[in-house]
């Protein structure tokens, strides 16, 4: 295994501390206090993108390998950069906290669920990229042990989580990056020759997601601000959680190229949405104040 594959689980388990020392029992409470919002989000999240993501799939006549890929990406939960484009945006950052905290929980029961249903789907009879137990175990332990540890720094010694928080969300996204462009450069090739099959369903799904993340809550009533964090947190998924489980725990480049291609496309696609959206909103606020002469 080369040395990009085996230090992104250790990346993807800094950023899920980083996640876990932000984090207090408050936070799941909280949802409670959002239920229409929250309700909106995880039905988007758990079954609309899922189907949507089968969608365009077909549309796109995609490779069975690339399509599980692109289901893996699909079933993966918001990153928690999605906090920081609802911040930008004027979204309700303490929702987003909240549905970072409970879709990190959700995907360990989601992912290996869509993962399999997409594997027996599109690549019936190839057992060796089934997501077993075993494997479950480890997407369990590089997700959820993390954000435990750091919830429990928190509890612990409110001070040292608060003194490490800043420090540990800088060390995990220069990681990240570093990383991620090692792994490009290792990979372009392969890069390359997936970019014109991926380029477009990427983009289509990045673009759905941010839209229907934004819309459907809107159609239940969710605030303006909710429904920007509910928007941010489905449009942009956790794609190195999905890159991590194809390459480390599945063994699969090929499958990681979809949420690679994606986290190259989706943060500016998000950047333009968000502001196309803030700009909109302008307008309509400005059409609704009277014109004095």
């Amino acid at each position: 295994m080369d040395l990009v594959s085996t230090a992104l689980p250790l990346a993807l388990g800094i950023v899920m501390l980083g996640l876990g020392l932000s984090l207090t029992v408050d936070d799941f409470k909280r949802i409670a206090q959002r239920p229409r919002a929250v309700l909106a989000a995880l039905a988007t999240q758990l079954v609309v993108l899922p189907l949507v993501c089968v969608g365009l799939i077909y549309l796109f006549d995609l490779p069975p390998i690339l399509a599980v890929g692109m289901m893996l990406l699909a079933a993966s939960p918001g990153g928690p950069v999605a906090n920081l484009y609802s911040h930008l945006f004027g979204g309700d950052v303490a929702l987003n906290v909240s549905l970072t905290a409970i879709n990190s929980v959700l995907a360990i029961v989601a992912m290996p669920v869509i993962y399999n249903l997409a594997a027996a789907h599109f690549v019936a009879g190839d057992e060796s990229l089934g997501l077993q137990f075993g494997k479950a175990v480890e997407v369990f332990a590089i997700v959820l042990i993390p954000v435990a540890v750091g919830m429990f720094v928190r509890r612990w010694r409110q001070q040292l989580a608060e003194r490490l928080d800043r420090p540990v969300r800088i060390v995990s996204l220069v990681l990240l990056a570093v990383l991620i462009v090692g792994s490009v450069v290792q990979n372009r090739e392969i890069l390359r020759d997936g970019f014109a099959d991926l380029a477009g369903i990427t983009a289509a799904f990045g673009l759905v997601n941010l839209g229907l993340g934004y819309l459907l809550p809107r159609l239940l009533r969710v605030t303006h601000a909710q429904s920007v964090a509910c928007s941010f947190e489905i449009g942009l998924h956790n794609a190195v959680m999905a890159i991590v489980i194809a390459r480390s725990v599945i063994g699969s480049e090929e499958m990681s190229l979809p949420p690679a291609i994606y986290t190259v496309i989706q943060m500016p696609l998000a950047l333009a949405f968000g502001a196309m959206l803030a700009r909109t909103v302008r307008s309509r606020e400005a059409a609704r104040q009277p014109e004095f002469v």
